[in-house]
C-alpha cells in the first residue's frame, strides 16, 4: 500500500512550525499509543504512521530531502530509520515525562539511574468555625491536629542508630528494578526505581525501633493561625509546611484551614457590605427625631428624617466589613420597619382618626393620586 503524504498523517501544512509538528505528533501518539488501544492491529498501524512521519518532519534534513523529493527520497532505506535510532530522550520534552519517560525505557533511550526520589509530604485539611465578629475584627485561633512527621530517632533513615546499610536483597545495589514487558514492538526492558530503598541501593538491616522502617511517625501538633478581618464563609488559609512530611526525609506538605462564619442574628452580609433592620417608631417615622442603630464596633446614633417611609434604606459609608486583602471597607444598608400600633385604646383610636380626617392635600398626595389612578382606569373599562 503507499505511504500517505507525512503532513496528511500529523495533520499539519507544509509550513507547521515545529512546535506545531510536536503538539500534533503529541495529540496523535497520545490517541493511537498501544498501551490505549490493546489488541488493536489499525490504531498500532497508526501509531507506527505517525511515528515514522514525526521522525522525518522534525529533522530538519531529512524534512529537506521530503520536501523536495517524498518519499522516493527515502528509496531502499527506512525513512524514519527504525524506531531503534529514533532519540527518544526528545519524547520526554513532547509528553513531560509521561509517555515520554515509558518510550525511553522501552525503546532503549538509554537506562538512567534515576536515584533517590523526593518524597512529597501530602497537604492535610482543618476546618475551623468563627463568629460573624470575629470575622470581621479578624482573629486568632489554635488549631490541634495530627499528622505525619520524620522520625527523630532514626533522623529518617528507617534504621536503628548507629545500625549499617547493606546491599537492598529487591534491587541487589542498583537502585532500580528492571523488568521485560511485552509490547508491539517485542520484548522491552523497563527499569523503575526501586521501591524498598527508594532508589538508593542500600538499606538498614535492622529496622528503627519508633518507625519500624518506615521513616515517618504520627504526632500531634498545635499552631496558632491568624485568620485576617474581613474573611468570607469557605474561603481557606494555607499554612506552609503544616502537612505531611513526606518519607525519607521527604518535603513537607501544606496545611489549608477552611473558615467557616456562622451567622449573625442582626447583620446579614453581601460582600464587603452589611445589612441590619432596624426598627422605628411611626411618631418617629413621621416627625422624625434620632434612633441607636447596631453597627460593628457597638451602636451609634443615626438620624431619622421626617416623613420617612417604611423600608427606607440608609447607607453608612465604610461602615461594612474590611476587604480581606486590604482594600478598603464596604458599607453598611439601614433598613427602617416602622412599627404600626396594634391593641390601641378607645382614646388613642378617637385620636388617631381626628388625626388621619385632618390629613389632606400634600401630605396625603401619593395616597390622592393613586385614587385618582383607579377611578380613571375604572372609567375608561
Amino acid at each position: 500500500m503507499a505511504k500517505r503524504d507525512y503532513y496528511e498523517v500529523l495533520g499539519v501544512p507544509k509550513s507547521a512550525s515545529k512546535e506545531e509538528l510536536k503538539k500534533a505528533y503529541r495529540k496523535l501518539a497520545m490517541e493511537f499509543h498501544p498501551d490505549k488501544n490493546p489488541d488493536n492491529k489499525e490504531a498500532e498501524d497508526r501509531f507506527k504512521e505517525v511515528t515514522e512521519a514525526y521522525q522525518v518532519l522534525s529533522d530538519e534534513q531529512k524534512k529537506a530531502q521530503y520536501d523536495q523529493y517524498g518519499h522516493q527520497a527515502f528509496d531502499g532505506m527506512n525513512a524514519g530509520g527504525g524506531f531503534s535510532n529514533f532519540n527518544y530522550e526528545d519524547l520526554s520534552d513532547i509528553f513531560g515525562g509521561g509517555l515520554g519517560d515509558m518510550f525511553g525505557g522501552m525503546f532503549g533511550g538509554g537506562s538512567r539511574r534515576q536515584g533517590p526520589q523526593v518524597h512529597e509530604g501530602s497537604d492535610l485539611r482543618y476546618d475551623v468555625s468563627i463568629s460573624f465578629l470575629e470575622a470581621a475584627k479578624g482573629c486568632t485561633k489554635e488549631v490541634k491536629y495530627a499528622r505525619m512527621a520524620h522520625c527523630k530517632t532514626c533522623k529518617g533513615t528507617g534504621g536503628k542508630p548507629d545500625s549499617k546499610e547493606e546491599s537492598c536483597p529487591m534491587c541487589k545495589g542498583s537502585g532500580e528494578i528492571r523488568k521485560v514487558v511485552r509490547s508491539v514492538f517485542g520484548n522491552m526492558m523497563q527499569s523503575s526505581t526501586c521501591p524498598e530503598c527508594n532508589g538508593r541501593g542500600k538499606i538498614h538491616k535492622e529496622k528503627c525501633s519508633e518507625c519500624h522502617g518506615k521513616t515517618i511517625v504520627r504526632e500531634t501538633v498545635t499552631k496558632e493561625v491568624k485568620i485576617p478581618a474581613g474573611i468570607a464563609d469557605g474561603q481557606r488559609m494555607r499554612v506552609g509546611q503544616g502537612g505531611n512530611a513526606g518519607p525519607y526525609n521527604g518535603t513537607w506538605g501544606d496545611l489549608y484551614v477552611f473558615v467557616h462564619v456562622k451567622e449573625d442574628e442582626i447583620f446579614e452580609r453581601h460582600e464587603n457590605d452589611i445589612v441590619c433592620e432596624v426598627p422605628i417608631s411611626y411618631y418617629i417615622a413621621t416627625v422624625g427625631g434620632e434612633v441607636e442603630i447596631p453597627v460593628l464596633d457597638g451602636t451609634s446614633a443615626m438620624k431619622i428624617p421626617a416623613g420617612t417611609q417604611n423600608g427606607k434604606i440608609f447607607k453608612l459609608k465604610g461602615k461594612g466589613l474590611p476587604d480581606v486583602h486590604g482594600r478598603g471597607h464596604g458599607d453598611q444598608l439601614v433598613s427602617v420597619i416602622v412599627e404600626i400600633p396594634k391593641n390601641l385604646n378607645a382614646n388613642q383610636r378617637e385620636l388617631l382618626e381626628k388625626f388621619e380626617a385632618s390629613l389632606k392635600g400634600e401630605n396625603c398626595k401619593a395616597k390622592t393620586s393613586f385614587f385618582e389612578k383607579v377611578k380613571k382606569r375604572l372609567k375608561n373599562s
